[in-house]
């Protein structure tokens, strides 16, 4: 054993960080190289390290395999290292933290550690991606920001955490750890005008395709993907599922959930309407104020009371009435392009799960010009409540993709009633459910929110906001503050009675109902085409949207897909849909395996149950995700 010792230690390098590089063709043990750091008589805990092949790209981490199996060759530089290094995060409320993580696992299993850390139940639903690249301006001051930092805490194996003081038990260890706890858990200040200015802001619809390219693989490690120690890289959520949210144990996973909702809204990464943006405004100064006064720690007064606020909407009805529709075959237009010209007025019936039109109410017993099947459509609200508009978007399912037809409402009333109708048939739920009365006030309420109030008092209307932090660029552009102060404590005065995480709830079912939630935007061609265009990825659907005037074009359902494949040699995605549909197209600024991460990260998301909320079936996700180059 020292003879062979002796060899390796003729080529081996000692660098200032006690990496080690060995060049050597000797079928010997990997876990001899240990041996010889050993001989050398350093004093350190090498437990962590592994050999890493720097020019292929690849961790050897199986020790009992020789060198020769591994494909060692002569030239070949072996790095031993430490599997787990620190790395900078930026977290989805602005903030840095820096702490260990794996270099070694796959990005997904990374991130499966960095959340148990963190206290972020369902880490499947994160992911790392690279940050927006930034001109450097000169005596630009990155080096200054506040840095809050982990590296000491230990990397927990179990999934269960063991509570200290409401919070979990290694983030009780000194001062320092537990204001680290409260940045997690607790909504910070909004940061200066200035430094809002200097964040990336989408411009068009193809900005927003450059940020999606810059996900990592889940498939593959840090390392392979050239990340470095001490390097940057976002924490954010990836698939817009939120499985399983409970108040009482998702702290931290709500408020960085509502952070990164936020920003999406501030930086105008989603579109809302104005009475809409007021509302957010109005929600987040009363989340801001909140958060001052309580540690959202050991708030968990009135959790219980807030499970419904979590759930999908399940209501029943059963009635008629007057209603304008408009029916959008293809290509469809989008709902700020319609006006009150297209619409035609038809006596509507809803029962079951289906709606049926006749043209007038006398022709209601005979049969109907149509009957819509609501079941496995896509609901959506068009409001504004200050231009009584109450318009209903929904989506339905057609052999070659999705139908998209309006409901126009005419009033409060009736829009609150059949939107909670179409919400149900939606789900195959009949119309006897006993939460439809409880499900109508809900909506009221949400439209209450919306609405001005006169009665507001005047001695609000002097306390000072600071609008740049509550409301997107446009409507600074449009509004001045003065202006902008008045509604948005208008719109407060109808959320004061909430609590800071009944607040937050509030933000996120409001942000989960905008159009286009959930939505992430890839530049591809499609095959047969000679023009690039848009692909929009949600949760149960792609979109496909012409990049010229942003029309959607057409739309599939998961639930209709036979199969997908990449033909990895061109990087083309190919997927199969039920009535012999047939798509495929090239991605065009991003790795077709994102996209093929994307899809198959959401099937995976559907089949996640209640029951089995505390396990994760980790080879199921690669199997999805990864295709071959997983395997």
């Amino acid at each position: 054993m020292h003879k062979t010792c002796l060899i390796i230690m003729e080529r081996i390098i000692i660098a200032s960080s006690f990496d080690i590089s060995v060049t050597t063709n000797d079928p010997i043990l990997i876990k001899t190289v240990c041996s010889c750091v050993l001989f050398l008589d350093l004093k350190r805990d090498w437990s962590d390290h592994a050999l890493w092949w720097e020019q292929k790209q690849q961790w050897l981490l199986r020790t009992g395999w020789t060198l020769d199996k591994c494909g060692v060759h002569a030239d070949a530089r072996l790095i031993f290292t430490p599997q787990h290094k620190p790395l900078r995060l930026g977290l989805p409320n602005g903030a840095t933290l820096k702490m260990r993580a794996c270099f070694s696992s796959p990005v997904f299993r990374t991130v499966m550690g960095i959340c148990r850390v963190l206290n972020l139940r369902h880490p499947e639903e994160l992911s790392l991606l690279r940050p927006v690249e930034e001109k450097k301006k000169k005596k630009d001051k990155d080096s200054s920001e506040e840095l809050y930092d982990l590296t000491d805490v230990p990397l927990t194996a179990g999934s269960v955490q063991a509570l200290y003081n409401g919070m979990p038990a290694h983030f009780a260890d000194s001062p320092k750890t537990e204001a680290v706890y409260k940045m997690l858990s607790v909504s910070l200040p909004s940061p200066a005008p200035e430094a809002i200015a200097k964040l990336y802001r989408p411009a068009s619809i193809v900005d927003k395709t450059h940020i999606h390219t810059r996900w990592l693989d889940s498939s593959r490690s840090l390392m392979q993907q050239g990340i470095q120690e001490n390097d940057k890289l976002g924490l954010r959520f990836k698939y817009y599922t939120f499985h399983d949210m409970d108040p009482k144990y998702d702290a931290v996973r709500l408020t960085q959930l509502y952070e990164q909702a936020r920003w999406a809204i501030l930086l105008e990464d989603i579109d809302c309407t104005e009475e809409e943006m007021m509302l957010f405004g109005a929600l987040q100064y009363h989340i801001g104020k909140q958060s001052l006064s309580q540690d959202m720690v050991s708030s968990c007064q009135g959790m219980d009371d807030l499970e419904s606020a979590l759930k999908s909407l399940e209501v029943k009805m059963v009635g008629d009435g007057n209603m304008h529709l408009i029916f959008d075959h293809f290509p469809p237009c989008r709902p700020k392009r319609l006006t009150l010209k297209g619409y035609k007025q038809y006596w509507c019936k809803f029962q079951e799960t289906s709606i049926s039109y006749y043209k007038s109410k006398e022709d209601r017993y005979g049969e109907p010009i149509q009957q819509l099947n609501l079941k496995g459509c896509e609901v959506a609200p068009d409001v504004n409540v200050a231009g009584q508009k109450f318009c209903i978007k929904l989506l339905i399912p057609a052999p070659e993709g999705m139908n998209e037809i309006y409901l126009r409402c005419e009033n409060e009333k009736q829009y609150s009633q059949w939107m909670a109708a179409c919400k149900l048939a939606s789900k195959g739920l009949t119309l006897l459910d006993s939460s439809y009365q409880s499900e109508v006030q809900n909506i009221q309420t949400f439209l209450s929110m919306q609405r001005s109030s006169s009665a507001a008092p005047t001695s609000q209307t002097d306390e000072s906001i600071n609008t740049h932090s509550l409301v997107s660029p446009r409507y600074q552009k449009k509004y001045k503050p003065k202006q902008l102060t008045p509604r948005i404590l208008e719109a407060y005065q109808n959320i004061a009675q909430l609590s800071l995480t009944s607040a937050i709830l509030k933000f996120l079912q409001i942000w989960q109902a905008l159009p286009d939630f959930g939505i992430s935007y890839f530049m591809v061609r499609f095959k047969g085409s000679r023009k690039d265009e848009v692909l929009g990825i949600a949760n149960n659907r792609l979109i496909r949207i012409d990049l010229g005037v942003g029309d959607v074009v057409k739309t599939w359902r998961y639930s209709n897909m036979r199969q997908w494949n990449v033909n990895w040699d061109i990087r083309q995605v190919a997927i199969e849909f039920d009535g012999n549909i047939n798509i495929a197209f090239g991605c065009v600024n991003a790795d077709c395996k994102v996209v093929h991460e994307y899809i198959g990260g959401y099937i995976f998301m559907s089949t996640r149950a209640r029951q089995q909320s505390d396990t994760l079936n980790e080879e199921l996700f690669h199997k999805l995700t990864g295709g071959h180059e997983a395997l």
